[in-house]
């Protein structure tokens, strides 16, 4: 993939991320003013639910984000599209999919089936 195509997509996701990231900022904040207001119909648990599923939220834009900045790096240092593991080709088609992609499909399969 050509150096210019790869910054377009990673800027493009980053932008998108931040966005997001943004919006659940706001929601953590709303979730928390409402676990603090009383009223019998109130009930603590949704509150501390939606925080939690807020937070889980936050964390993975986090993590993707980091990974776009991870791969903008690979750009810069004109190691993007080889595997961070192997050095091996990622496929253009992957990185179209996955612009963050950091190991080939073979690598990462054999990630998640060692997880398992």
């Amino acid at each position: 993939m050509e150096p210019e195509r790869a910054r377009s997509l990673l800027t493009a996701e980053r932008a998108l991320l931040r966005r997001s990231l943004a919006e659940v900022g706001t929601a953590q904040v709303e979730d928390r003013q409402a676990e603090q207001e009383t009223g019998d119909v109130a009930d603590p648990a949704l509150s501390l639910e939606a925080q939690g599923i807020d937070d889980a939220v936050a964390a993975e834009l986090r993590d993707r984000l980091a990974a776009i900045d991870r791969a903008v790096q690979r750009v810069q240092d004109g190691t993007f599209g080889r595997s961070v593991r192997s050095g091996a080709l990622i496929p253009d088609d992957r990185l179209e999919a996955d612009p963050a992609a950091e190991l080939t499909v073979e690598e990462a399969e054999a990630d998640q089936g060692s997880a398992r």
